[in-house]
């Protein structure tokens, strides 16, 4: 309370009990792959299609992710992460070069590191500075590219692996050199010095199929330490779905193996439970027919979870790379429907019976027989229906759990641990008392109750949708002494009308009782 010691009149601000929890974004996505240019392991976000092609080059022959991205856009999406990997590196001690490519420029010691040029780099030398500043960090340094007599490229970068700033890591966007660590690299500044590089052979004409080197699922999972691969979508909160188009491409060309493509998608599961606020968007191998996917799923894949959808078949859109129709995974599309189904019915409607826009065709037309196969197991069919064009006709988890078993349910949860989670990020440190448990029960129960009469909750009223119990009943003394607080919060979510029956019977006038 202010002190008065004056007499007059006073105006004071009071904070109003009310503060009212918001819903969080549902549609966030983040895509996995390939791309033409743009930097490598560093989650970028783009909001539209136009903002994709300026930083990564738009679509590439051969590879899936510019698809991903388009079909996402033109579903409905809205803001997505792209992290682009699949550029060669070399492994401790030495480069590594892709398959058909010209023999590499000899590597030059530079402090702890290997320097190269990259092919047909040539008159390139390397200069390592002190960094900008006084007393900068003992791992902290400036690299300087020349060519000739000018300064083409500029990085200030760390020695450390465990930074963003990390040496290698940084000059993977260069175009004239890259940088290898060494098995064992110092982890304190190179002295000064400058090095000329050797020139590299020229590379050869790119493929015609635009094949991409060969990479191992490391690649793809990356290093929470180094913001790489997933590890690099960790700090990134308000993704909610995860996709890795190119990996089942790159399965198809041979580049990773039915065993790494099982590694990556389960790092992918396994990130996205770990976070407990995303769902991986999963796509199947090309080319099966349903009686295969159906084995591939129960006795290859096996995945258990919650936080992952798998969808079949592939679907055929037009390339504008090649001038015709390929085929691509569904998962960029997918995540688009769902953004869609978001926006306009809410994230407790299940994303299925939506049309696919932008799918001329599909990989293999599914019959309800064949269906009746997959969904039980949790494959989400992309069906073709006459009149009615394209549509997801599924909305299942990979979860064994009947309580996840829709996909519409998990991400509703999501949806509100998430919101609440955020919302009362006030209670901290505030007084543990009645009015506090009081104020806790008020602002959670208006916001469920806005989510309820949006259709959100299943129940007549809301004290059948939901409960919420924050009182001394769940906060004993023992609880206050240890500065806990618990709220229990329980909600009933609608599901999906998966099964529609109408049964019909015969009905004859003779059997009806007529009261006159």
């Amino acid at each position: 309370m202010p002190t008065y010691l004056t007499p007059g009149v006073y105006v004071e601000e009071v904070q109003s009990g009310a503060r009212p929890i918001e819903g969080v974004g549902t549609a966030v996505a983040a895509f996995v792959g390939f791309a033409r240019t743009g930097p490598f392991h560093e989650p970028t976000l783009v909001t539209n299609w136009d903002q994709y092609v300026q930083l990564f080059g738009g679509f590439t022959e051969g590879t899936c992710l510019a698809h991903a991205v388009y079909g996402y856009f033109a579903n409905g999406g809205g803001a997505a992460y792209v992290v682009r990997i699949g550029e060669s590196r070399a492994p401790a001690g030495g480069p590594r070069e892709s398959p058909g490519a010209p023999a590499a420029a000899r590597p030059v010691p530079l402090g702890g590191f290997l320097v190269a040029a990259r092919p047909g780099a040539s008159g390139l030398s390397v200069e390592i500075a002190a960094p900008d500043g006084e007393n900068p960090p003992e791992d902290r340094f400036r690299l300087l590219v020349r060519q000739g007599e000018q300064v083409v490229e500029t990085y200030d970068v760390s020695t450390r692996k465990n930074v963003k700033g990390y040496v290698v890591t940084q000059l993977r966007a260069s175009k004239l050199v890259e940088v290898t660590e060494q098995r064992e690299s110092a982890q304190t500044r190179p002295a000064a010095q400058t090095v000329t590089l050797p020139d590299a052979p020229a590379a050869p004409a790119a493929p015609a199929s635009g094949e991409v080197a060969r990479h191992d699922p490391a690649e793809y999972v990356g290093d929470i330490a180094a913001r790489t691969g997933f590890g690099g979508l960790e700090a990134i909160d308000e993704i909610t779905m995860v996709a890795v188009p190119d990996l089942m491409g790159a399965h198809q060309r041979g580049d990773i193996d039915a065993e790494g493509v099982r590694t990556v998608q389960l790092a992918v599961i396994s990130h996205c439970e770990q976070m407990g606020d995303r769902v991986a968007v999963l796509d199947t191998p090309p080319g099966l027919t349903a009686q295969q996917v159906r084995a591939w799923r129960n006795d290859e894949a096996g995945y258990d979870s919650r936080y992952a959808a798998l969808y079949y078949p592939w679907v055929r859109v037009f390339d504008p790379a090649t001038g015709r129709n390929t085929t691509v995974p569904p998962s960029g599309h997918i995540a688009g429907v769902w953004a869609r189904s978001d926006a306009e019915r809410g994230v407790h409607k299940a994303p299925a019976n939506e049309v696919v826009r932008g799918a001329v065709d599909l990989e293999l037309r599914l019959s309800k027989g064949e269906q009746d196969l997959l969904n039980p197991i949790g494959v989400n069919c992309v069906r073709a229906f006459p009149g009615r064009g394209i549509r997801v006709w599924g909305a299942r988890t990979l979860s064994s759990d009947p309580a996840w078993r829709y996909l519409n349910v998990r991400r509703l949860f999501n949806y509100l641990e998430e919101s609440i989670l955020l919302g009362t990020q006030w209670v901290v440190f505030e007084p543990n008392d009645d009015r506090l448990w009081s104020s806790v029960r008020r602002n959670v129960t208006a916001f469920l109750t806005e989510e309820w009469r949006r259709g959100a909750l299943f129940g007549r009223t809301a004290e059948e949708a939901f409960y919420v119990r924050c009182d001394r009943s769940n906060n004993p003394q023992e609880s206050i002494d240890q500065g806990r607080v618990v709220c229990e919060i329980g909600v009933a979510p609608v599901r999906p009308a998966e099964f529609v029956v109408f049964r019909l019977a015969q009905f004859s006038d003779s059997t009806s009782i007529v009261d006159e």
